[in-house]
């Protein structure tokens, strides 16, 4: 995890990879888990039979259970030591290039696009892109911003 001291060290880094994500492990119990709790229980994601079948020859995560993750990349991807409070304040562009088959595991590579002064702390766009320890095309490219308050 990258730490920094304080949230006046991020602004000169626009444009910069500011952080890198531990791996995450997508099973099928977590991918079961996803489609109850959203009860989006389509067979690609659930069935293993017949997702083998499928168009991607086994079971699949949904693209919003990997954009999920992005929290936990988040916690750690990066810190800031001085503040207080972290806010999810919403996303810009999402896209899911690839597919997550059932036990990949992925990771958040964190890019600062901007950081704003917001009254007691920072805005920060931040490109997270998701990618899987086999390569390729990334499953997750998400522009997500937080507010960060001292």
């Amino acid at each position: 995890m990258r730490m920094f001291d304080t949230l006046d060290q991020l602004p000169p880094l626009v444009g910069q990879e500011i952080g890198l994500s531990d791996w995450v492990e997508v099973d099928q119990a977590r991918i079961n888990a996803f489609a109850e709790a959203t009860e989006d229980r389509q067979w690609i994601h659930t069935d293993p039979e017949r997702a083998a079948q499928g168009p991607f020859g086994g079971p699949v995560a949904h693209g919003f259970l990997t954009l999920s993750l992005l929290p936990r990349f988040f916690e750690t991807g990066f810190c800031v030591r001085e503040t207080r409070m972290g806010l999810n304040y919403g996303l810009d562009r999402v896209r899911f290039p690839a597919p997550v088959p059932v036990g990949s595991r992925l990771r958040g590579r964190f890019v600062l696009k901007r950081a704003d002064p917001v009254d007691g702390g920072l805005q920060l766009l931040v490109e997270v892109t998701v990618e899987t320890e086999r390569g390729g095309k990334p499953v997750c490219v998400a522009e997500s911003i937080t507010r960060q308050y001292r």
